[in-house]
């Protein structure tokens, strides 16, 4: 495959099996610009090593990496060592135990990473990527709260809500969603609505299509909206429970 593609990735959750079927289904090469979404760590027990292997794949192809919700979680437990209850619920005890398996320096190796991930990331054609979203009208460069970057989830709802009659002139259209053409994020899988693949609403894809949970994980072509997905990830770990509960 020799054209130069534009790849996003959703959210990874520890899945890095999920992950390499992905780079075979979807034949990624250096070539391709690879977007990952966030949310590498938390629910599958490959998450210290899933970040590894972006670290890796980071020194020959072209990643973008967003920062999740869950990664800051794991860099302030690396950083901190503070007990957080509800991170372990949430898929951080699989994360705590992979990076027992860790030495001292490949987990400095791994802070780099963390600290050097982007909050959002805005293309040369008004696309913009990001973990969550922002509540700020006149875009993110102008956000007051940066951790709405990647725990707000109400530019999803707001876009799934909005009534197909509305027309994007009308006073009430939301105004953040005619700030970019196109808005990629995960965060908030689509299973909750009953889906497995990317899902377009307004001008937003979604692209978290449950890998943590009972869903697969997916890649997509974002110029094409070709889309490759893995198997349903808790098959490809059938002794895990993930983030299932």
């Amino acid at each position: 495959m020799s054209m130069k593609r534009t790849l996003v990735i959703g959210d990874m959750h520890g899945a890095l099996k999920a992950l390499k079927q992905l780079i075979k289904k979807a034949q990624i090469t250096t070539k391709d610009t690879i977007i990952f979404l966030g949310d590498y760590v938390d629910g599958w027990s490959d998450s210290a090593a899933l970040v590894s292997f972006l670290m890796e794949l980071k020194e020959t192809h072209h990643c973008i990496f967003i920062r999740g919700n869950h990664d800051e979680l794991c860099y302030t437990w690396l950083t901190e060592k503070k007990h957080n209850p509800e991170w372990i619920i949430h898929g951080g005890q699989a994360t705590i135990d992979s990076y027992n398996k860790l030495s001292k320096e490949e987990i400095k190796d791994h802070l780099a990473f963390y600290e050097n991930l982007t909050n959002y990331y805005i293309d040369d054609h008004n696309r913009l990527f990001l973990h969550a979203g922002f509540t700020n009208l006149h875009g993110p460069h102008r956000e007051y709260f940066s951790k709405l970057f990647y725990w707000d989830r109400t530019l999803w709802e707001t876009a799934l809500s909005i009534d197909p009659k509305l027309k994007k002139t009308d006073l009430t259209y939301p105004k953040r969603l005619l700030l970019f053409d196109e808005i990629y994020i995960g965060h908030t899988p689509v299973t909750r609505i009953h889906k497995t693949i990317p899902v377009n609403a307004a001008c937003i894809w979604n692209i978290d299509t449950g890998a943590a949970f009972k869903g697969p994980l997916t890649a997509m072509n974002i110029d094409t909206k070709e889309f490759w997905q893995s198997d349903p990830v808790y098959q490809l770990y059938p002794d895990e429970n993930g983030r299932n509960q």
